[in-house]
Parts: C-alpha cells; structure tokens; sequence
C-alpha cells in the first residue's frame, strides 16, 4: 500500500473543520469504552461521512501497522488528512481529552473510597467486564479465520510467543509479519 495520508479518495461529505474534527474525536473518546474501532467506523464513515468504507479499511489498515492504539493512530490520520498537522493534533486532543479527565476524575475519587469494601467489589466487577470484552473482541477476530488454517496458524504463533513465553511484541512481530505477508500472497495466487 503506497498510500500517504492524502491519497485516499474524498467520501461524500464536506471537509471537515478543526472544530468538528476536535468534536468529533471528543465525543468518540466519551463513549467508547471497552473499544473505539467500531463506534470510530460509524463515525467517521456512516454518521459524518468523512471517509468511505473503503478508505476507512485503508486508513486503518496503516494504522494498524504503526505502532500505538489504532483508533489513536486513526484520529491522527484523519485529522492529518483534512487539516494537516493541526487537524492532526485536533483528533488526538479530541479522542483523549475526555477519558482522560474521566480517568483523572475516577483516581482522584478512587484514591478517597479505596478502602470502601463497595469499591473493591465494583472494581472486582469492572475487572471482569474487561477480561470479557476481551475475550469477545478476541473471539470476533478469530472468527473470520476458521476457513484460513494458515492464517489462524499465525494468529495462534503469536498468542504463544507473547502471552505464554513472554517474548517481546517487536522481535515477535519482525518475524511474523513477513511470514504472514508471504503466506497471504501465496494464497492469493
């Protein structure tokens, strides 16, 4: 993909402004949680239409490969897209602006209740939720693969190289991207 964050082909709607970039991003990083990527795609390409599903699937593809969150690295790219550097800035202040004074909001009264028996129980309760959106998320990404035992082979390496021999993400990574990307091409022939 020889894309640079300009390439990909206008959608339908109007350009958008820093404003509406901000606010964009901002109401996205408000209602969120647990994961951005598909609120971010009703967003960005069935609400707002700033991006049409293709170029969406191109964008995220690059932002996939880059390291950080992906809908970090989304709100940066379509900020860039539309405005340049300061759109840029305009989607990442506006995608971490809100969790982050939530998150700050959450420690401050967490630290005065964290002796509370209730809190503990609600965090106990929180931590759960978490582990089973998870292991949701992982489920439906797992689930395109059952018909490509090659590729679930790959996903399957590089649960056991992380999660179970604790090898770091990069060395892990060097070797099974070019082993997938080879793979891929194989069977595309």
């Amino acid at each position: 993909m020889d894309h640079d964050l300009t390439s990909f082909d206008s959608a339908s709607g109007p350009r958008p402004t820093l404003r509406e970039i901000f606010g964009g991003f901002l109401g996205l990083g408000l209602i969120s949680f647990g994961g951005a990527l598909p609120l971010a795609r009703r967003a960005l390409v069935d609400q707002r239409r700033w991006l049409s599903a293709e170029d969406f699937t191109d964008l995220l593809g690059l932002c996939q490969f880059l390291p950080g969150g992906n809908v970090i690295n989304l709100s940066v790219a379509v900020g860039m897209r539309f405005r340049g550097i300061p759109g840029a800035l305009a989607g990442l202040l506006g995608l971490i602006a809100g969790p982050s004074l939530v998150v700050i909001g959450l420690g401050v009264l967490y630290e005065h209740t964290q002796d509370d028996p209730h809190v503990r129980h609600l965090f106990a309760g929180l931590a759960a939720a978490a582990a089973g959106l998870l292991v949701s998320m992982a489920v439906k990404i797992l689930l395109p693969l059952r018909n490509k035992p090659l590729a679930a082979l790959i996903a399957a390496l590089g649960f056991v190289a992380i999660a179970i021999m604790r090898l770091p993400l990069l060395p892990t990574m060097l070797v099974l991207t070019p082993l997938s990307i080879y793979i891929a091409s194989r069977n595309a022939q």
